[in-house]
């Protein structure tokens, strides 16, 4: 257990001050905030990948969804545990250094409790996500799930899966490839994968465990421990929520080309 939590701590970090001195040294006019960014992005879809890998793998090797166990489960968690931490710290870095290209007087004085306090308030979700996933996610899986539902965590693993878009989506823009095709088309995927893995992924859940114990789906809840019930939403809710974000924006992407390409017929 030990070694694979100290795999995870030596793994992550040195994969991103590894990104971070490469890019330094490939693209010499980048910003420090360029260079966090984009370290901190490719790391993520490395984990998400992994993750995904796991859960995908875990899924198909489970025939009864409550029994069947696999290995890979705990020590996956094990293993991604220090880069959920890891990350809160990336994010950070990411958050102070674009705040100092854009000449943010509270981050023009290096590292104070107001930077801190300035990127919690702005990513709190995203913290509280990685915190609550420590805290709460890492010891139901690892202590007190008794080797039950191995197949729902590989389920919930495969939530990843759209991150890496996700990550490859704010590459683009760091690399000013926003107004692309590729960007484009970058973007419908996030949308398809987001939807699927994150949202449609709870109903699949559900009809999973009722078609084995032949329930059908609209009272599988009803069969379920409250706890499981309230679990499933708590994860669920603030997937809803950057699901509404990511329509929001292709959104406004869609209204600025639009315009744009009115212009241009105009001109």
């Amino acid at each position: 257990m030990l070694t694979t939590l100290l795999c995870g701590a030596v793994v992550f970090p040195g994969l991103f001050f590894s990104f971070r001195k490469g890019l330094r040294d490939t693209f010499t006019h980048w910003s420090e905030a360029d260079v966090v960014c984009v370290s901190e992005r490719l790391v993520s879809a490395i984990h998400a990948f992994l993750a995904t890998a796991a859960g995908v793998t875990v899924v198909a090797s489970c025939n009864d969804v409550i029994t069947d166990s696999h290995w890979l489960v705990n020590w996956f968690v094990l293993f991604g545990a220090p880069y959920m931490a890891f990350d809160i710290f990336a994010m950070y870095l990411s958050h102070y250094h674009t705040q100092r290209v854009r000449g943010h007087s509270s981050s023009l004085s290096g590292h104070s409790l107001q930077t801190v306090k300035a990127f919690l308030s702005k990513d709190w979700m995203l913290v509280l996500h990685h915190l609550v996933l420590l805290l709460i996610f890492m010891p139901i899986t690892l202590f007190f799930r008794r080797g039950l539902g191995d197949f729902f965590i590989g389920c919930l693993f495969t939530t990843e899966f759209s991150t890496p878009f996700v990550s490859v989506g704010k590459i683009l823009i760091q690399l000013g490839l926003d107004d692309t095709r590729l960007h484009r088309i970058n973007g419908v995927i996030i949308l398809w994968s987001f939807f699927t893995c994150r949202i449609l992924l709870f109903p699949f859940m559900y009809w999973m465990y009722g078609r084995q114990f032949g329930v059908p789906l609209h009272r599988v809840a009803f069969h379920l421990p409250l706890h499981c019930n309230v679990g499933n939403l708590a994860i669920l809710a603030p997937q809803v929520y950057w699901f509404i974000l990511l329509l929001r924006k292709a959104k406004r992407l869609y209204l600025r080309q639009s315009r744009d390409g009115t212009g241009r017929k105009t001109d």
